[in-house]
């Protein structure tokens, strides 16, 4: 969190002691048993009064009981699909389930199943006032995590993703009293509108104001702000991005940007508030907790009950971000609840998911030097700040820090074949390492299978007999190449100058290298 907003996180961590016996009563478990393995969110919800109507998670199970499935996913190779549960009842996602079953493919996500027992899942969004649909779904791979050191994968949602139910059981409708909350990536997002988790119209159109009630998360400035330059965790009401009473500036509203975000709403008559926190530590704090913006359609609210993710009511789907768990509940949730909430998911251990530096596993960091002799040797794979092509240039001890993350890349498991490769940028989170007619580039996921092709190389051994070369997943006969001091994806002989026999077999040989950030 901001340095601004120390004091009222402090405040938080405070409150959180004041309510220690009920944390305490919610949370026990069997001795010696783990915490997280024995409760999840919902039983401390039901036990605080409010319980689940809507549990969605692709990472763990969110009761202490619950054993069905957390998520489908479907394969590109053959249409075929498969549920992807949990290790054991109440525990982590059985992720070698999904690896094994998308060997050699790429996999979408296509139901979130709902935990609650209501049957509010989440499937591909479809069209509307917005935007055409239906929307994409997202990538199965492209949001990998540990939680409680156990491999997990997180719902990416790149522009144009989206996910829906319209026709849901027990939500709030009217104005009804509900809570929720959602664990977001907090450096995977931008000012697209809209990245919304809630509540929302059930005719996938806006129909005016106070008719939605969900958590956005982003940078959007066009209907409301907090401090600082964003991101900000924003309630969307239908019609405005509301950081506190009414639309606009309100400073009480911090920027964040914990890896792992914990954002929470709750609303009833004429009151609502905006709550959040470091997912891995800590408390929460409040940022705002008031009436009803004073504008006409908000007092009293005039919920539909529909539930969104990644989108906004009316399927405004600009936007993108990462989610891994949420819920909705019945009834208004105390802060003593919502602080238990907070403290199972500290409990979680969500991590980045890293495995080291140094290799193509996914999750490694990584730099990529050039094998060509005399020129290139000491010049790295790295993107230019100047635009968006991908370079080689000189990266040393003695760059700059920006040169340095610019030069450094996260392995992910192949978007269009989970057994090759694509290549993330380490400084500029959901951007990938992609050729464009054969040059390379570095460019935002937006969802579509032809991104997912252009961002896919698959390793072998390197073509001068030296390190690693990086087959083009769609054009099999090109591979990772620099050209003048320029990236390409290149066929040994062809009629484009970078396709030129002269030092192919070297330019396309690379060094796996320790990642210079």
């Amino acid at each position: 969190m901001i340095g601004s907003s120390i004091r009222r996180f402090r405040r938080a961590l405070l409150a959180v002691g004041a309510t220690a016996a009920l944390s305490a009563g919610l949370l026990t478990a069997a001795a010696g048993t783990s915490q997280a393995a024995t409760q999840g969110p919902c039983d401390l919800y039901r036990a605080g009064g409010t319980p689940c109507v809507a549990a969605h998670s692709t990472t763990r199970a969110l009761y202490g009981a619950y054993n069905g499935p957390l998520y489908q996913v479907r394969r590109a190779s053959d249409n075929a699909t498969r549920d992807i549960g949990l290790l054991s009842a109440g525990g982590y996602a059985d992720a070698a389930a999904q690896d094994s079953f998308c060997a050699g493919t790429s996999c979408v996500i296509t139901v979130l199943y709902d935990q609650s027992g209501k049957g509010n899942h989440l499937t591909q969004a479809p069209a509307g006032g917005a935007a055409g649909g239906p929307d994409n779904l997202a990538n199965a791979f492209e949001a990998p995590v540990t939680v409680a050191g156990h491999k997990a994968y997180g719902v990416y949602v790149a522009p144009g993703t989206g996910y829906r139910n319209n026709n849901t059981n027990g939500i709030a409708t009217g104005d009804q009293p509900e809570g929720m909350y959602a664990i977001f990536d907090g450096t995977h997002f931008n000012d697209g509108c809209c990245f919304d988790y809630g509540n929302a119209e059930t005719n996938s159109l806006d129909t005016g104001n106070g008719h939605m009630e969900a958590l956005y998360f982003g940078n959007n400035k066009a209907w409301g702000s907090g401090s600082g330059n964003g991101p900000w965790v924003m309630a969307d009401l239908e019609n405005g991005l509301f950081s506190g009473v009414n639309r606009g500036f309100n400073a009480n509203d911090p920027s964040v940007n914990s890896r792992f975000l914990t954002a929470m709403l709750k609303g009833g008559p004429n009151q609502w508030a905006l709550r959040g926190g470091d997912a891995r530590s800590g408390g929460l704090a409040t940022f705002y907790n008031g009436a009803r913006p004073n504008a006409t359609g908000y007092n009293p609210m005039h919920k539909e009950g529909a539930i969104i993710l990644g989108i906004g009511g009316d399927n405004s789907k600009w936007a993108q971000g990462t989610f891994y768990e949420g819920v909705m509940t019945q009834g208004y949730p105390s802060d003593a609840t919502e602080n238990a909430v907070q403290a199972n998911i500290t409990a979680a251990g969500y991590d980045s998911g890293s495995t080291g530096t140094g290799t193509l596993t996914p999750g490694s960091r990584i730099s990529l030097r050039a094998t060509t002799a005399p020129c290139c040797t000491s010049h790295y794979l790295r993107h230019d700040d100047a635009d968006n092509k991908v370079v080689i240039s000189t990266t040393n001890s003695s760059s700059s820090a920006t040169d340095k993350a610019d030069a450094t890349w996260i392995v992910r498991a192949g978007l269009a074949n989970s057994s090759c490769l694509s290549f993330e940028s380490a400084d500029k989170s959901g951007q990938f390492l992609r050729h464009y007619n054969y040059e390379l580039y570095l460019d935002t996921d937006n969802g579509a299978g032809a991104f997912a092709q252009d961002a896919t190389f698959c390793p072998t051994t390197g073509n001068s007999g030296v390190g690693t070369s990086f087959q083009s997943v769609n054009f099999p006969t090109k591979y990772i190449r620099h050209y003048n001091y320029t990236a390409y994806t290149a066929s040994n002989g062809g009629t484009n100058s970078w396709d030129s026999g002269t030092s192919w077999a070297a330019d396309t040989s690379w060094l796996v290298a320790q990642p210079w950030s």
